[in-house]
């Protein structure tokens, strides 16, 4: 648990595999304290302490509720899966929230139908590629982030009552496990740091990203994105707030970041016809 950064990364990116489920060694915990009373082991049920202890330093924290109540925009984010059978109750489901600003990922051919559902609720909306925006606040100055050979991010610019503010969507590109090549991530990476490099150059002081990153903020290498901005799970949730398989969450790697910006609530929203959970914060200008 504390020597995953000495993980080497190549070959096969085991490293950024290892960060990306480091919150489930905690499992080795009850395993070993099983192996101590089956061997009625004294020393080896003390022994048990050390991973048990350090696992808490590592993330008793995220366990603590961290929420409050105010806050005075809600940001949701959703990779919908183009092969949604139903995006207009999807769609229903997420203006139901309440959000004030809505992003997904993942659009298709089904794109039409999320704006027909989502306007009445969101008179303002963009769309680039594979990534749209609803916002209830005028948008201006939107454009294309190019992070892949397609599609995949939009810069917007959202005008609240409280000021301009940067909204970023991304859906970095996915990565696989096979035996062959191991964890397959370059592109992802690469990706990352395209927009790693547009938010640097960010003018506003105030600044969202929100999307599908396909990793977990524990990845090493998706630090460049990372480590100049807040997640809103980590500073306002309680939990981990895992996101993916929808079915039955393994790791969380959707995400609400900001910069300039005060996080004061995170939670996941219940299941819709996608294979992601929705994420949602509450936030403080």
């Amino acid at each position: 648990m504390l020597g995953h950064a000495c993980i080497p990364n190549w070959p096969g990116h085991l490293g950024s595999l290892v960060e990306t489920f480091l919150p489930w060694t905690g499992l080795a915990v009850p395993l070993l304290l099983l192996c101590a009373l089956i061997r009625r082991s004294r020393t080896a049920a003390v022994a048990v302490l050390l991973p048990a202890l350090t696992w808490c330093s590592l993330f008793g924290g995220t366990l603590r509720d961290k929420r409050a109540p105010d806050g005075d925009l809600t940001v949701v984010s959703h990779n919908v899966n183009e092969h949604n059978p139903d995006p207009t109750r999807t769609a229903r489901a997420l203006a139901a929230s309440g959000a004030d600003v809505l992003a997904l990922e993942e659009l298709g051919d089904a794109t039409p139908r999320y704006e027909r559902a989502l306007a009445h609720t969101y008179p303002h909306h963009v769309v680039q590629g594979t990534v749209g925006l609803w916002s209830k606040y005028p948008i201006d100055t939107s454009r294309t982030v190019d992070i892949a050979p397609w599609p995949r991010a939009l810069r917007t610019v959202i005008h609240t009552p409280k000021g301009p503010v940067a909204v970023y969507v991304a859906h970095l590109l996915s990565v696989r496990v096979t035996p062959a090549s191991g964890f397959t991530t370059t592109k992802r990476d690469d990706a990352a740091h395209l927009l790693a490099t547009a938010l640097r150059a960010e003018p506003l002081r105030r600044t969202i990203l929100v999307g599908d990153f396909n990793g977990t903020l524990d990845d090493r290498a998706l630090s460049a994105l990372t480590s100049h901005m807040h997640a809103a799970q980590t500073e306002a949730g309680a939990g981990f707030g895992l996101t993916w398989p929808a079915s039955f969450p393994l790791a969380r790697i959707d995400h609400i970041l900001v910069r300039g910006i005060d996080p004061r609530a995170s939670w996941t929203l219940p299941a819709t016809d996608s294979d992601h959970l929705p994420v949602a914060a509450k936030l403080r200008l």
